[in-house]
């Protein structure tokens, strides 16, 4: 490894810190200095990556310890506004999973810090880094307005994956947990502004906190006209028929993906099932005088289908670009703020009962 290595500190060991740490061991560029988490999960890391790691429990002294460069945080949300303020002020970037807080205000802060460290912070939008969803985007924003995008993500967790989501819903439901993602990418298929959301939940199970729910649909309106849907719903009652649905509609026709293989039973729960596409089905709607159809449907398969490690390798790729180049990241932190605002106005939607107006 290169003395100019970034030495970087992996705080969490689930599964989204475990593919990062083995993305920095595979990519020229890093360094892991310490692996961080309150449990037995760094030890299982540590070995999993061939072991010599020095392991901590508490974060503040594997940061006063390590001296990092960088800090890679995928622990749960309710720390992530802490820990990445803390990481800033300690002089290191800082790559985090999303949501960047668990708090509007806290993101906010986040980028405050950032600016005012003038260091970089990135946040785990991964779709963002897959050929197939960018070019979903692409055909979106070719078929007219007003859009209409229905996209869900359902998973039938059970086993390790069941203690995951209830965790995670002790600090967020699931519609703001992963709506973030899809908001964001409809965001980038308008490029509109979303005014005004509605939403609803239900609490399917006494496994998690009163005050939340397992299950939730959001609605958003856009200043274009366009409207989107989004539901999430966690846990072993959950449904795996349509549990995958990533579809988009204009006025020129519709783009659908098509996961065959990933949409099939059994797949819910399983992460690479999450942001594979396999095809792509470009639908175009030109008809003649007899109202048929003069186009046929086409069929995209894009060769670079990468798997959930690749996907984490291309975000740290990018993390390190961000670094080395001294990218602006200005659009990049105000659109991780930006999707949150609209799913927190959802789970205020859920939580009220009333439609919330965002501008």
């Amino acid at each position: 490894m290169s003395n100019t290595s970034i030495k970087v500190l992996v705080v969490g060991c689930g599964n989204m810190g475990a593919s990062h740490a083995l993305a920095y061991q595979l990519l020229d560029g890093f360094e892991i200095c310490g692996i961080v988490s309150t449990g037995k999960s760094k030890e299982v890391l540590n070995e999993k990556l061939g072991g010599g790691y020095p392991l901590y429990s508490d974060y503040s002294l594997a940061l006063a310890e390590t001296k990092p460069d960088a800090v890679c945080i995928s622990t749960y949300p309710d720390t992530h506004e802490q820990f990445c303020i803390q990481a800033l002020e300690a002089g290191c970037h800082v790559f985090i999973e999303k949501p960047i807080a668990d708090t509007v205000e806290g993101a906010e802060r986040v980028v405050a810090a950032a600016q005012k460290a003038d260091k970089k912070v990135v946040v785990g939008y991964i779709l963002r880094h897959h050929p197939s969803w960018a070019k979903f985007v692409e055909i979106a924003q070719e078929l007219g307005k007003p859009l209409v995008m229905r996209m869900n993500l359902n998973q039938q967790s059970h086993g390790y994956m069941w203690d995951v989501h209830r965790n995670l819903m002790k600090s967020l439901s699931p519609i703001v947990d992963c709506g973030v993602h899809y908001i964001d990418v409809m965001c980038q298929m308008t490029r509109s502004k979303p005014i005004r959301v509605s939403a609803i939940g239900a609490r399917m199970t006494n496994d998690i906190p009163a005050t939340n729910y397992n299950y939730g649909q959001l609605q958003i309106h856009f200043e274009d006209g366009s409207v989107g849907w989004y539901e999430a719903g966690w846990g072993p009652m959950m449904s795996e028929t349509a549990f995958f649905v990533k579809d988009v509609i204009g006025p020129k026709g519709c783009v659908s993906i098509v996961a065959k293989d990933a949409g099939a039973a059994g797949k819910s729960d399983n992460v690479d099932s999450h942001t594979k596409t396999e095809s792509l089905r470009w639908h175009h709607a030109d008809i003649d005088a007899t109202n048929e159809f003069t186009r046929p449907d086409e069929w995209i398969d894009l060769q670079d289908e990468p798997d959930h490690q690749e996907l984490c390798n291309r975000e740290q790729r990018y993390f390190l670009k961000a670094i080395q180049e001294n990218l602006d990241l200005t659009d990049h932190l105000a659109d991780a703020v930006n999707s949150l605002k609209v799913a927190f106005a959802c789970d205020e939607s859920v939580r009220t009962g009333e439609m919330v107006r965002l501008i």
